[in-house]
């Protein structure tokens, strides 16, 4: 009896991944927008790509299509739009420069504890907390309303803008914290379990 060959499904084909490539693709779209001073532009297609982070996580869910490549597609997605945005706003003098020091500053370490708790622990798993998905939403309000902010002067975009600004250093450091807490509760954690072994 021969067996029929099974065909691989395309990983990329999925609805989800399909459109988390597109959020990767608009980035050089929205970069020229903003160095080309079309805020407009820029503005929409920020959103396009919030909307469609927004539908490809909700078309996971309902079709069941969640996977590990779609998982770190996304996560490089996120980092890449706004790590992306907060170079360039803060180049135009339109965002403070504390925010995205410390934004990358605060990734930059996470990154360097995560490789650590792999080598030492072998600890694959480091999971966003809550505290680091709040920071990531007040990231994405902050760069959006910086630039509606270019578009209108109105009392509540100017108000938003600051609320914005200071959640996101504030949840920055809070996060940055947090994550650190995490690492070494984990690695404390490994080296009992070595010492009763």
């Amino acid at each position: 009896m021969t067996e029929v060959p099974t065909t691989r499904r395309n990983p990329f084909s999925s609805a989800p991944n399909l459109l988390t490539v597109i959020r990767i693709c608009l980035a050089p779209f929205l970069v020229a927008a903003i160095l080309q001073n079309n805020f407009a532009l820029g503005f929409g297609l920020f959103v396009a790509a919030g909307l469609s982070d927004a539908l490809d996580g909700i078309l996971a869910r309902t079709l069941g299509q969640r996977t590990v490549l779609g998982q770190c597609l996304d996560h490089i997605a996120d980092k890449l739009l706004l790590s992306t945005l907060l170079l360039e706003l803060m180049h135009k003098d339109l965002i403070p420069t504390t925010v995205t020091v410390l934004v990358f500053g605060r990734d930059v370490a996470i990154l360097l504890v995560a490789a650590v708790l792999y080598a030492v622990a072998d600890r694959r798993e480091f999971g966003p907390s809550i505290l680091g998905k709040a920071n990531t939403i007040a990231q994405v309000t902050a760069v959006a309303v910086v630039l509606l902010h270019q578009l209108t002067q109105a009392k509540w975009v100017v108000i938003l803008r600051f609320i914005s600004l200071d959640a996101t250093v504030g949840l920055t450091i809070a996060s940055g914290l947090h994550y650190a807490w995490i690492a070494s509760h984990r690695s404390s954690t490994q080296s009992d379990g070595k010492s009763a072994a």
